[in-house]
């Protein structure tokens, strides 16, 4: 059965990352000239040779968005389900080898979390676990989003990825949308990053889409991890991705995220550092490539970064997020995946929004659970 994997290994790593260094200011003209740019120019607009026309691409980009997604942002909150992990991972403060209080939400601990987050107006929520399949497993998931479906239009999910067969379960049961993020797409690089734990497979993470487009997902998640490799190389491969999925499971919505290395309880420090104007070369860079993949920014990102951004490609949002396991209600000390940087309460950023003339949306789509 085919995947991506046959199309990534059409293109060598070190090939891609020379052919976007090469690229000149005319180069990125004539992308820019273009309606509806190829991958080819998109290596161009993620460029150095891109930098000047920065003002060009947010004017482009903003122009696209609004004309595609209206003047709205949608909202969601994280919602971090436990904190048990069996692999190894540089970057992540709930690695295996970390010795901190492990921690997984019982039935009523998740209940008095959902009544805070829909209390604050959230009807899209994305639940989070460390990858643990022995004890937040398919049963655990499954068990999660029954008791939570009548309580919101939207459930996704970013936990370790499954098999066809697990995601159709739970696709049976309301799961809405999947995050699954590469991490990097330079496979040495991702080994040395991910030394044991069965995420230590690179291909199997690497096709996981390709299970979720399979199964039937509504809405799949791409995205790369910047600070472990070059932004611009795993951003190709990114777009990479979502063009082949796009073609291959065309029936299927698709988002891309753009987190960054942050700081957390052991500490990694970038490898290859991404400015803010870096990320917004990329955001707009994206927007250009395809008007119609949502776009998503964190509360990885501070506050005067999402202030700026919402307007020229963002389309989908966090607020007032927690990245520990019962941070909302149940154990609020307990220990973060990563620090958050805009901490700012969900009213203050909805507020922010309006008084850019954005309309606050909190689902894009409903799956009717009543009985």
């Amino acid at each position: 059965m085919s995947s991506f994997r046959d199309t990534f290994e059409k293109y060598p790593w070190a090939h891609v990352l020379e052919s976007i260094m090469d690229k000149t200011s005319n180069d990125v003209i004539r992308a820019l000239e273009k309606p509806k740019p190829s991958q080819e120019d998109l290596k161009a607009l993620i460029a150095p040779a891109a930098k000047p026309f920065l003002e060009e691409m947010a004017q482009k980009s903003s122009i696209i968005t609004k004309k595609r997604f209206g003047n709205t942002m949608q909202m969601f909150a994280p919602m971090y389900l436990s904190n048990e992990c069996q692999n190894i991972c540089t970057y992540c403060g709930f690695s295996f080898t970390n010795k901190i209080p492990r921690r997984t939400l019982t039935d009523a601990e998740i209940l008095k979390e959902v009544g805070y987050i829909k209390n604050k107006g959230f009807d899209h929520i994305l639940l989070v676990t460390g990858e643990a399949n022995a004890t937040v497993g398919v049963s655990y998931l499954k068990n999660a989003i029954q008791l939570i479906r009548n309580h919101f239009s939207n459930i996704s999910i970013e936990v370790q990825p499954l098999d066809q067969d697990e995601y159709e379960l739970l696709i049976d049961e309301g799961l809405y949308a999947v995050l699954v993020y590469q991490e990097t797409y330079h496979e040495m690089e991702y080994k040395k990053h991910h030394p044991k734990g069965k995420k230590s497979n690179f291909f199997y993470r690497l096709e996981t889409p390709d299970r979720l487009g399979r199964a039937g997902v509504h809405k799949i998640g791409l995205g790369a991890l910047f600070g472990l490799e070059d932004w611009r190389a795993d951003s190709f491969f990114t777009a990479l991705h979502l063009s082949y999925l796009k073609k291959t499971y065309w029936r299927t919505k698709f988002s891309i995220s753009f987190p960054r290395l942050r700081p957390f309880s052991g500490g990694l420090e970038p490898k290859v550092a991404m400015t803010d104007r870096d990320l917004v070369q990329l955001i707009c860079a994206y927007r250009l490539f395809d008007e119609d993949v949502e776009l998503s920014i964190s509360t990885r990102e501070n506050e005067k970064f999402r202030d700026h951004i919402v307007n020229l490609g963002i389309t989908s949002m966090s607020a007032e997020s927690k990245t520990n396991p019962g941070g909302y209600v149940v154990d609020k000390q307990s220990l973060d995946q990563f620090e958050i940087s805009d901490e700012r309460p969900t009213e203050e950023i909805a507020t922010m929004l309006r008084n850019q003339g954005i309309d606050v949306v909190w689902k894009d789509w409903e799956n009717n659970w009543a009985k």
